[in-house]
């Protein structure tokens, strides 16, 4: 199920979302409920609450275990099926049920257009058997109803994957602020044609981060771009690692995993690997190992894996400084030894030239005796 924010009406209208569940009639989906009014104590009647549920439903009008609505057509071809919608609340509801087109936020985010966006792709070719893009229906408390549609593929549409959701909204009333309540179910619609099943990482960069003397347990930093060029829906396993001097590993890989990212959408990403040491030259990577997240093995496609990476300096101030030290302590002890040896040697022709000089003399003296 989706949830989705909406643009403020006329009246500043703000989007509520949530999710619980609701057994009317077979019905299981995510609640919405909110309190109308607050009860001060427990004499007070309860608060009443809004809610709405959609889910998929099968030939005999009751769930059928799809989580989403997923199609493969032709273009020019028409699919046909049905969606139920429910008042998981405890008062009577108006509800306006349309189609929308799907994109990722800036953080990949799964996101449906505004209700004042007009849709252009999967959400434009949904019709209700009125005729019309949208329906809108009463229900009283735990009343739910059964929507068929018609999803067209139009005949010039791109081959490839074009995704919305069937969207429920219920707009609560309020004296200075209404909400607009929406909860969906996704559609994945795959036009048949030409596949291009590709993720690119169109940006890659890494920093450490850690205390400057602790040279055994910093991090790095990832932070990355990943653009869907092709034109099918890819999730993604990611596997992170770091290496270092003659590409030995500095840590062990790391996994991890990224929504579905839309045809044409661009979404960044942070990561933190820890336990890195400061080994001065590290050269961490991510690889990217996209997949089409559908339980139907007909949608599959084999995707071709993407890597990228940096080179980090972290500079090992603690071993630097004792190393310095140490060198220091060796100059010295250089330094001293010289000086002394120096010394010495001067005591020893200081010696020298001193029992040279009272040989001399005694020599001088001798002669002079004779």
């Amino acid at each position: 199920m989706l949830s989705s924010t909406s643009r403020p009406a006329p009246r500043r209208v703000l989007s509520a979302l949530g999710a619980a569940i609701l057994v009317a009639a077979g019905l299981a989906a995510t609640l919405v409920a909110a309190p109308a009014a607050t009860a001060a104590d427990g004499d007070q009647p309860s608060p009443a609450t809004v809610g709405v549920a959609t889910r998929p439903a099968g030939g005999d009008g009751r769930p059928d275990g799809r989580t989403r609505f997923s199609y493969s057509a032709d273009p020019g071809q028409s699919v046909n099926d049905q969606v139920l919608v429910g008042n998981t609340g405890t008062e009577r509801q108006d509800f306006t049920v349309y189609a929308t087109d799907a994109f990722n936020g800036q953080d990949g985010t799964f996101s449906l257009l505004p209700t004042a966006d007009v849709p252009t792709s999967v959400g434009a070719w949904l019709r209700f058997d009125n005729g019309a893009d949208r329906i809108q229906f009463s229900l009283e408390p735990n009343e739910v109803r059964l929507l068929p549609f018609t999803v067209a593929v139009p005949a010039d549409a791109t081959p490839g994957d074009h995704v919305g959701g069937l969207v429920a909204s219920v707009i609560e009333e309020g004296q200075q602020v209404s909400l607009d309540r929406r909860v969906a179910t996704s559609i994945f619609a795959r036009v048949s044609g030409e596949l291009q099943p590709q993720l690119s990482i169109t940006s890659y960069s890494a920093s450490y981060e850690g205390d400057w003397w602790n040279p055994f347990a910093g991090s790095i930093r990832l932070r990355y771009t990943v653009t869907n060029p092709g034109n099918v829906a890819l999730a993604a396993n990611i596997t992170s690692g770091v290496r270092t001097w003659f590409g030995i590993p500095a840590i062990g890989e790391r996994g991890g995993s990224i929504p579905v990212l839309l045809p044409g959408n661009t979404a960044s990403y942070d990561f933190t690997l820890d336990g890195v040491g400061q080994w001065f030259y590290l050269n961490p990577g991510t690889t990217l190992n996209p997949f089409v997240e559908s339980p139907d093995a007909a949608l599959q496609l084999p995707v071709a894996a993407v890597s990228r990476d940096a080179v980090v300096f972290a500079v090992p101030w603690t071993v630097l400084i004792l190393l310095v030290l140490a060198a220091g302590v060796v100059l010295l002890v250089r330094w001293r030894r010289r000086r002394d040896e120096a010394r010495a040697q001067e005591w020893v022709d200081y010696m020298q030239r001193t029992a040279a000089a009272e040989a001399a003399e005694k020599s001088d003296l001798h002669e002079a005796a004779r």
